[in-house]
């Protein structure tokens, strides 16, 4: 996919891998659970990275949301007001951000587990 064109600051990340691991030390910096980062790029033509993580209730999940979207701006966003499960779209990287419960009924590790797994805690 191409990278997306932005007019942020020039020391935010502008390849999707940094962008997903960035976003991803976000939510762990703001407590967000069972992190994963999906690298999709020869799977989906959807995105090249999936970031999934869990809030421990609906303004832990929209407080991360607010976060995220402070440090980049996503294409579009879903599901803020119920904040069960917030999308936020970066284009090359889609953020998934829900309650427990939700993703465990969603089941998005089922669907995308072939994927390869990228590391964010070691750069």
């Amino acid at each position: 996919m191409s990278e997306k064109k932005s007019n942020h600051n020039v020391n935010k990340p502008t390849d999707p891998q940094s962008l997903a691991k960035t976003l991803a030390r976000l939510i762990d910096s703001k407590k967000g659970e069972e992190i994963v980062i999906f690298d999709l790029r020869d799977i989906s033509p959807i995105t090249d990275y999936f970031v999934i993580a869990n809030g421990l209730s609906e303004l832990h999940v929209r407080t991360i949301a607010h976060v995220l979207t402070e440090h980049e701006t996503p294409d579009h966003v879903e599901g803020l007001e119920a904040a069960s499960w917030v999308l936020l779209d970066f284009f090359d990287v889609i953020v998934h951000l829900f309650m427990k419960e939700t993703r465990d009924f969603y089941g998005l590790e089922r669907l995308w587990g072939d994927a390869p797994q990228v590391d964010f805690h070691n750069d």
